[in-house]
């Protein structure tokens, strides 16, 4: 099977699990050994140092959602060309698009650098939870080129019909990141800084090895990485598609700081540890609907571009009963594990694993509508609405999310700041529903 037959063939409920299966996993690999810092440096280094980590990541994450935007941006254009039978275009994107990421990892680790000691104070660390947070900041940013094209990497991978590869790849930077996690922190005793070069080591991994693949002389795939011409109209396009998940990613890491900066109010450094394990957590849940929605989005880019709509309506159907039966799988995983999950993280102080496992079961309620959201939003960047998913993204990860955080805590003290996620993630799907619905008639995937 070629990659454009592995596009463009008709889905039942099973082939279509099976071909997003691999972005399912590795987007759920990928969210365990991103939290093997946190596990590491938790249970050998102390709370300190992991409330520096946790204070810090956002704005990492928030920078290396760049990669995020043109990756999944530039994939539903790819996506759409391959579907319009130009291929010599479509290779022509992906190498730029390419070229374009290493070069903008650059810039960003030296913006970040820059900004990253204002932004540490500007977030509340302060005394040693700020030394901390420097130290692994600043390591980690060195990194973000690598981080950037490795996010960018994994969805040019799905679109080429490697999706499988794609978590071969991402084991592989797993695995790395593991090791050296357990060598530079458990054996070697290097603390935060052995985390943060476990980390960096790991995305190297990730980004190099795609880019090699995709550059050998034997590669035969339908994307083959090669000279490129610049192309600003079709960049600005990318980043129009993908900017609802740039959006999700920075708008996620600002309301990480919000949570940090009211939790450090309502319950101190326990609050930010607590929030930490529930992120670790909560990225492992939703990168279910994540590995998902990534994975059907190029099928959906060319069926919408090769204009074949009685597939784009199986593709939407078999979608949103997919979603729905993750939706509450989830919720049900979530609060029979809430304790043991915890653990994990907290088993080293009672009062504060038992703080965190009521807080994550309260928390964990918006996992019965974060995933209509989040196919909302994928669904129109798929559809090159760049527009729509970027309303639907900003609604769902900011409007929402911040009012709700301010608002809730009046009414039920530290329970609100948990809750609010609940309710944000609710009206942002009652907000999907209307939008697919307005729609329907547009793009006829109803």
């Amino acid at each position: 099977m070629t990659e454009v037959s592995a596009l463009s063939q008709h889905y039942t409920y099973r082939k279509l699990f099976r071909f997003t299966l691999p972005s399912i996993a590795s987007m759920i690999f990928t969210s365990i050994y991103g939290i093997v810092d946190g596990f590491f440096v938790s249970n050998y280094v102390g709370m300190i140092p992991f409330a520096g980590l946790n204070i810090i990541m956002p704005f990492i994450m928030m920078l290396g959602a760049v990669g995020n935007m043109v990756g999944i941006g530039g994939s539903a254009l790819i996506g759409k060309t391959l579907g319009l039978g130009d291929n010599k275009k479509a290779n022509n994107l992906f190498s730029f698009f390419t070229y374009f990421m290493a070069e903008a990892g650059i810039l960003l680790c030296i913006i970040g650098n820059l900004l990253l000691p204002n932004v540490a104070v500007l977030l509340g660390a302060e005394g040693e939870v700020l030394e901390n947070a420097i130290i692994y900041g600043r390591i980690c940013l060195f990194g973000v080129i690598f981080l950037t094209l490795q996010f960018t990497m994994q969805s040019f991978l799905i679109t080429a019909g490697k999706p499988k590869l794609g978590f071969i790849v991402t084991i592989l930077a797993g695995v790395t990141n593991i090791v050296l996690d357990a060598l530079f922190i458990a054996v070697l005793n290097m603390g935060l800084v052995g985390a943060a070069l476990a980390t960096v080591i790991g995305q190297m991994v990730g980004a190099v090895v795609p880019i090699i693949m995709f550059a050998l002389p034997k590669n035969q795939w339908i994307l083959k990485l090669g000279k490129a011409k610049f192309d600003g109209r079709s960049l600005l396009k990318a980043c129009a598609n993908g900017s609802s998940e740039f959006l999700s990613n920075v708008s996620m890491s600002v309301v990480g700081m919000l949570y940090n900066a009211q939790l450090l109010e309502y319950a101190g450094n326990y609050g930010v540890v607590a929030y930490g394990v529930i992120m670790y957590v909560n990225m492992i849940f939703i990168s279910v609907f994540f590995g998902f929605t990534v994975g059907t989005s190029p099928i959906i880019s060319y069926n919408y571009g090769a204009e074949n709509i009685p597939e784009l309506k199986s593709l939407f159907k078999k979608g949103l009963v997919i979603i729905t039966g993750f939706s509450l799988a989830m919720l049900l995983f979530a609060q029979l594990l809430a304790l043991p999950l915890s653990m994990i993280f907290t088993s080293y102080d009672q009062q504060l694993l038992q703080f965190t496992a009521h807080a994550f079961r309260l928390y964990s309620i918006s996992f019965l509508f974060c995933g209509m959201a989040i196919f909302g939003s994928a669904l129109f960047t798929a559809l090159n609405n760049g527009l729509i998913s970027a309303i639907l993204s900003f609604v769902r990860t900011v409007i929402f999310q911040v009012a709700f955080i301010f608002l809730l805590p009046m009414l039920w003290d530290i329970d609100g700041i948990w809750l609010s996620a609940v309710f944000a993630e609710f009206m942002a799907a009652l907000i999907a529903g209307i939008f697919i619905i307005a729609m329907r008639k547009h793009y006829k995937y109803i």
